[in-house]
């Protein structure tokens, strides 16, 4: 549920200083967009994790899209932070890329800053970036150009922990085919019933703007949600 037919998240960072899961989600935007998502992918297999050092953190997701007839891509970020101080910044640094089977997603490159705070007890979680970020020339049809991005993630224990709400939202400058800029959203909540410390069952809601690749018509705003289950390791 990423790039091409959709792009990809900075999903929540844990609860502990190493936390690991897996998700499997069922995609129904084929289904409500037939005509402008047609070759939309029906199952996407997550797999992500946060890691807490010293230093700072590591970040990373991978998400391998798959169709009736094919594995459509695999698509990942990277994230790095450095803390600074005490008052919870950081300097940041990330990449974005991956493979699909027509060939590659367009890479991009991310340096900026971050501010990250949470409760006493990690129920309450978020963080905000602001980040310069530059698109390489990936594929014919791209081309390299310099963008900014503002991404904000949140995460939110409720009901004695057997509900989580959490969540991202990118704000970025993309580029139209005639080079001219255009704002792309991209926002991904996500609601889990936790079953028990592994198993949780849930959706995530694909909210996005400028940011479908879409040849049908001139629609560029699109809702796309899944049904989905989770490990937690």
């Amino acid at each position: 549920m990423k790039k091409f037919f959709s792009i990809a998240l900075l999903a929540v960072a844990a609860l502990s200083v190493n936390a690991q899961n897996v998700q499997l989600h069922y995609d129904f935007g084929r289904n409500l967009y037939s005509n402008q998502e047609a070759g939309r992918q029906k199952v996407t297999l997550t797999v992500e994790q946060f890691k807490a050092d010293k230093w700072g953190s590591w970040f990373y997701f991978v998400d391998i899209d798959f169709s009736r007839k094919f594995t459509e891509g695999a698509y990942t970020e990277i994230s790095r932070e450095f803390n600074i101080g005490k008052k919870g910044f950081a300097a940041h640094v990330e990449y974005d890329g991956g493979l699909n089977r027509f060939g590659s997603f367009q890479q991009s490159a991310l340096l900026g800053g971050a501010w990250n705070g949470h409760n006493d007890d990690f129920s309450k979680t978020y963080s905000v970036q602001l980040m310069y970020k530059r698109f390489f020339k990936s594929y014919n049809y791209t081309s390299a150009y310099n963008s900014f991005q503002l991404t904000g993630v949140w995460g939110l224990n409720f009901a004695n922990n057997k509900g989580t709400f959490s969540g991202f939202i990118d704000f970025w400058r993309g580029e139209k085919d005639n080079g001219h800029g255009q704002l792309v959203i991209l926002s991904e909540p996500q609601l889990w019933y936790n079953c028990n410390e592994h198993l949780s069952i849930g959706t995530e809601v694909e909210i996005s703007n400028n940011f479908i690749y879409n040849t049908y018509d001139d629609q560029s705003f699109f809702i796309n949600p899944t049904l989905g289950v989770k490990w937690n390791f």
